[in-house]
């Protein structure tokens, strides 16, 4: 080992600590004595032994753990306040001189106390034989003594302010004390035990040869610059300049950027509008009407249940559904009314109609353009957040994005719905393989489910599409024929940014949101 480039890459914190070895080269040293000799903090000290005992400079001749025990901010509050096993007994005691009646309630509410700590001082006191619990559930003192209650006054007396080893106290008062101390899962406790470990540190052969080469060369004051004023009075020939290597890396910065799903969501935005798409939007709260209703869904379909859609507590109800489509979609659910169907033949609920939900799926804010009297032809689209009850998985959140699309027109068919969907799994999912499956929805006839190819998940359903069955367009006033779809966002954009989790599209972890690629 090359003492002299070693002694050159020694922090001045480290010479510090050699140069207290120096005069006596085989002394064996604890970490208190070195505080005192070189002056440094206890964090500072401690960074530089590490240094050193990393470097092979310093060796741990032996290594002593103490534990120490002191006051956490909870217990300097029961200091001043007295802890609620003191304040439960007190409690109890005067009841009993009075002749009151006392439950744990009234214990709770009197003293202010959290029913953890009440129960949790009463169970103590019971234990004890301290307190009894009667009938009706109220407490009654014994008038015995709780070595629990006047171990702790006397052990937040001696730990006011001042920490004190965990063997300075007899065994009764160390058995409260770990009853007593912060644990994992409950923080409110009164003690705190902490290890302090004390070394007893020596030299190394290396350490030996760089303590004395320092005391012979001496130590000169570093400097880590070398300003215009050591040059000009010469100074600068007495002090030691800092080494550094150009090899190192410089800091990392990392400059701002949009989140890689925010800027997925504007692309796709984007490539709609450009496509000649219209945007349509609407409420995250929709009535069952325009969310289900008015696409045709029965109100026994199961798609209904609490256990699929969620519920507003309040309001509970819409004030109004607008007219004439409240009573058109009523008639095509009870007979098909004017759309030559023979309906649901139920009795349609006018007032379930009106109950509000959230948004459950995007196919709600294409109903609403359709009632609004789109153009025809015309093409709509709508990033629409939707929510359901579901398990949350790789795949599957309780809420989502869908990107939601109609197109209206005279020779609409189809052939042209599967040509548009294509084009989407490939151009905003990037997908490299799609399939098309036959599928069933209340509101399209023929449907149809899209699929893609995840790298590593394997086949994953993006969503449905069809052709709007008449008894969804002709009650919202609209006689073309309209393709509709909605597929989900957030599983395109994990084919398209290359994300495994569905969860991660939503991570506030800033390494995973700077290390993923943009999709576009």
């Amino acid at each position: 080992m090359d003492i002299s480039s070693l002694i050159e890459s020694l922090h001045p914190l480290e010479i510090k600590v050699l140069s207290t070895f120096g005069a006596s080269p085989s002394a064996i040293l604890h970490t208190e004595q070195l505080t005192q000799s070189t002056g440094l903090e206890p964090s500072q000290l401690s960074m530089a032994v590490e240094w050193l005992l990393a470097k092979s400079l310093l060796v741990v001749d032996t290594e002593t753990t103490t534990p120490i025990v002191s006051l956490t901010k909870t217990g300097e509050l029961y200091f001043e306040k007295y802890s609620p096993i003191e304040r439960v007994l007190s409690v109890a005691r005067d009841a009993a001189k009075t002749g009151m009646r006392l439950t744990i309630q009234d214990i709770q509410s009197r003293e202010g106390l959290e029913p953890s700590e009440v129960s949790g001082a009463i169970g103590r006191l019971k234990k004890e034989g301290a307190l009894l619990i009667i009938q009706g559930g109220c407490i009654e003192s014994t008038s015995r003594p709780s070595p629990t209650a006047e171990a702790m006054r006397g052990l937040l007396q001696q730990l006011h302010g001042a920490p004190r080893e965990l063997r300075a106290f007899p065994e009764t008062q160390r058995q409260v004390i770990h009853d007593h101390a912060v644990k994992r899962g409950n923080a409110r406790e009164p003690f705190r035990i902490d290890d302090r470990v004390t070394r007893a540190l020596k030299l190394s052969e290396a350490g030996v040869e760089a303590a004395q080469q320092l005391s012979r060369q001496g130590t000169a004051e570093e400097v880590s610059q070398l300003t215009p004023d050591l040059l000009k009075d010469g100074s600068w020939r007495a002090k030691r300049f800092r080494k550094y290597t150009i090899s190192l890396r410089a800091p990392r910065i990392a400059p701002g950027k949009r989140h890689p799903y925010r800027e997925f969501l504007d692309a796709v935005k984007t490539q709609l509008v450009s496509m000649g798409f219209q945007e349509m939007r609407g409420s995250l709260v929709e009535t069952e009407f325009w969310n289900m209703d008015a696409l045709f869904m029965p109100q026994f379909h199961p798609a209904r249940d609490i256990h699929d859609v969620y519920f507003v507590k309040e309001p509970t109800h819409a004030s109004s559904i607008a007219e004439p489509f409240l009573s058109q979609v009523a008639q095509a659910h009870q007979h098909g009314g004017e759309t030559g169907s023979t309906g649901w033949s139920y009795p349609f609920d006018v007032e379930r109609a009106r109950r509000l939900v959230l948004r459950s799926q995007g196919t709600a804010v294409s109903a609403h353009t359709l009632a609004a009297q789109p153009a025809v032809p015309g093409k709509y689209f709508s990033i629409a957040r939707c929510f359901r009850y579901d398990q949350v998985d790789a795949t599957h959140a309780t809420d989502f994005f869908q990107v939601e699309g109609i197109v209206l027109g005279e020779d609409i068919n189809f052939r042209t719905l599967l040509g548009l969907l294509n084009l989407f799994a490939r151009e905003v999912a990037h997908a490299k393989e799609v399939k098309f499956l036959p599928a069933y929805f209340p509101f399209t006839e023929p449907s149809v489910e899209l699929h893609v190819r995840h790298p590593k998940l394997g086949w994953m359903e993006l969503g449905g599409a069809g052709l709007f069955r008449p008894e969804v367009t002709i009650p919202l006033g609209v006689t073309v024929p309209v393709i509709a779809w909605g597929l989900g966002l957030d599983r395109m954009a994990m084919v398209a940014l290359g994300i495994h989790d569905i969860r991660e599209l939503f991570t506030d972890n800033l390494d995973l949101i700077r290390s993923t690629r943009g999709a576009f």
